[in-house]
């Protein structure tokens, strides 16, 4: 609010009510995250101007907040219809987007715009670790999983080494935010060490369409696609 951001997006379940009416106050327009109908609808109900709706092809932590994990792993072109049937406010559709045929595809079925992460990831420009932009653009379709280990949250990420040997414990791993500070120094010595083996590699489901690019080439094939497809 001091820095007058226009936007707040949150991920993990929706604020409290004191919180949602200072950023009303303030005049910051605000984004939610549902991977489920009825979380989009309380999204409405308690206030958010927008909800990003996120499909089970999504990298990096889940959004569900109401629904369970299994329960709330709809894909993408599922979700998007169904929310935008029952909500009034704008939809944004996220998971596995990567180009112009991923936004016009969410486009005709409801969706106002797109959010993308993987996509951005392996950009020039992104901040990410050069082994996890690496393991990306090496990754396949089916590379993917969704793990606790790292955070004790649920995650789309790459496989390795320290996810596989967690799985058999994983129902026994400390919820977030305790397992993500346990799991710090590895992750941190892994990355010094370029070492993929116990870095959280998130990722969305559809790697093969990632590229080392610059962000000024990714936008601009975006939406010379989508042009195309118009």
């Amino acid at each position: 609010m001091e820095e007058n951001v226009p936007i707040c997006s949150f991920t993990f379940g929706i604020p409290s009510k004191e919180v949602i009416a200072e950023l009303k106050q303030a005049n910051i327009i605000q984004m939610g995250t549902a991977t489920t109908v009825r979380e989009a609808v309380e999204n409405e109900l308690a206030g958010m101007d927008i909800v990003v709706v996120q499909g089970s092809e999504a990298g990096g932590h889940r959004g569900n907040f109401i629904d369970g994990n299994q329960e709330s792993l709809v894909g993408l072109m599922s979700l998007i219809p169904q929310v935008v049937d029952n909500v009034s406010i704008p939809v944004i559709s996220a998971g596995g987007i990567m180009d112009g045929r991923g936004l016009m595809a969410s486009i005709c079925l409801g969706a106002k715009g797109v959010q993308m992460g993987t996509a951005f990831l392996t950009c020039l420009e992104s901040g990410a670790h050069k082994v996890h932009k690496e393991a990306i653009l090496n990754a396949n379709e089916d590379h993917t999983v969704l793990t606790r280990s790292f955070s004790g949250k649920w995650a789309r990420g790459i496989k390795n080494k320290f996810i596989l040997e967690m799985q058999k414990n994983e129902k026994l791993l400390p919820d977030f935010p305790v397992q993500n500070t346990l799991t710090q120094d590895i992750r941190k010595s892994s990355a010094t060490q370029n070492n993929q083996e116990f870095m959280s590699l998130w990722s969305g489901q559809s790697p093969r369409l990632a590229k080392n690019q610059t962000v000024e080439s990714l936008i601009k094939s975006i939406i010379g696609e989508a042009q195309k497809l118009n």
